[in-house]
């Protein structure tokens, strides 16, 4: 038997992606309800000790990239402690982070000097109201400084993450690509996907990615694309033709990359999930506190990916959006 973690339809995973909270500073309607959220009790969520085991456990399988999320991941505290812990494991090469920027300005410097690789920051407008009516919270000007404080501190790329949503943010789009070519970060689009605490999601929200190229392309100038493309990353990336800016491209509903998909997750209350939209979950943080053994552990994580379907099945019939929303899940 091969080391590495492929599933049943030859599938290599290679890249882990942590939550390390489901609690948040702001309310995105598409990830959180408005109000009265029910947090998991902070008992229920795994230790840094406990997320390092794991680490420790699937790195020699194969996972070399990590990702931790939430959530908002900075609102765990003394969170640099943990990425210390990880990028000292055999094997693991990159460790990033995904935030929604409020908290990330003023914990920069000590998350660039406990070794965290690169830096995703969530912004969906370019814009301080339709900022408060995505996220329904302040902290507009916190997010747009600690995009330049990245860049500052030295993480290189600093990407920005934009939800697109048809009805919301058309007249955002020039303004990110603006953005992108007036400060060097990479903007990635994001499709609007059904993971919403609501179940508001409808396809016809979803802004779609060759929607926005046509935009960029007719209001700015035509995108060419940017080297050769990473089948297992999900963004397809382009520059300008100038080659001033680089956005990218995250087509989850109208071009799927599930059939090179590379990544699976554990939840911040330790279950492990082989695709964001699963159904089924596995309980490892029982595992972890009963003492199994490394062995075990790695026989589940096998099961898992084995048992990866073949894909998310958003544009078919048969979807079925996963009870926990994503701020539940892990971003």
């Amino acid at each position: 038997m091969s080391d590495k973690l492929i599933d049943s339809f030859g599938r290599v995973h290679n890249n882990l992606r942590i939550s390390v909270t489901d609690r948040c500073n702001i309310r995105c309607f598409y990830c959180m309800p408005a109000e009265n959220v029910e947090f998991m009790n902070r008992a229920d969520l795994l230790s840094f000790e406990e997320i390092e085991r794991f680490v420790r456990i699937v790195a020699p399988l194969g996972v070399n990239k990590l990702r931790l999320t939430g959530g908002e991941p900075l609102v765990r505290r003394d969170l640099h402690q943990l990425i210390e812990k990880l990028v000292c494991i055999d094997g693991i090469s990159d460790v990033g982070l995904t935030t929604n920027g409020i908290l990330f300005g003023e914990q920069a410097q000590q998350l660039f000097d406990a070794g965290l690789s690169r830096v995703n920051i969530s912004l969906d407008a370019l814009d301080a109201d339709r900022f408060k009516e995505i996220t329904r919270r302040e902290g507009y000007e916190k997010v747009v400084e600690s995009i330049h404080i990245a860049k500052e501190v030295g993480f290189d790329p600093v990407k920005v993450n934009a939800v697109s949503i048809r009805g919301m943010t058309e007249d955002q789009i020039v303004p990110f690509g603006q953005f992108a070519r007036d400060t060097g970060v990479d903007v990635r689009f994001i499709e609007f996907m059904p993971l919403d605490a609501d179940n508001a999601w409808e396809r016809d929200k979803v802004l779609f990615a060759s929607e926005i190229v046509e935009c960029l392309t007719r209001e700015i100038m035509p995108l060419v694309p940017l080297g050769e493309h990473d089948p297992s990353a999900p963004a397809t990336d382009f520059q300008f033709e100038d080659g001033v800016g680089q956005v990218g491209f995250i087509a989850s509903v109208s071009q799927p990359f599930c059939s090179n998909c590379n990544r699976f997750r554990i939840t911040a209350d330790g279950k492990l999930r082989n695709c964001l939209f699963s159904l089924e979950e596995t309980d490892l943080k029982s595992m972890l506190r009963d003492g199994a053994e490394d062995s075990s552990i790695v026989d589940a994580v096998r099961t898992s990916i084995t048992a990866k379907k073949e894909g998310h099945e958003i544009n078919t019939a048969k979807f079925i959006q996963p009870d926990r929303p994503m701020y539940s899940i892990g971003g």
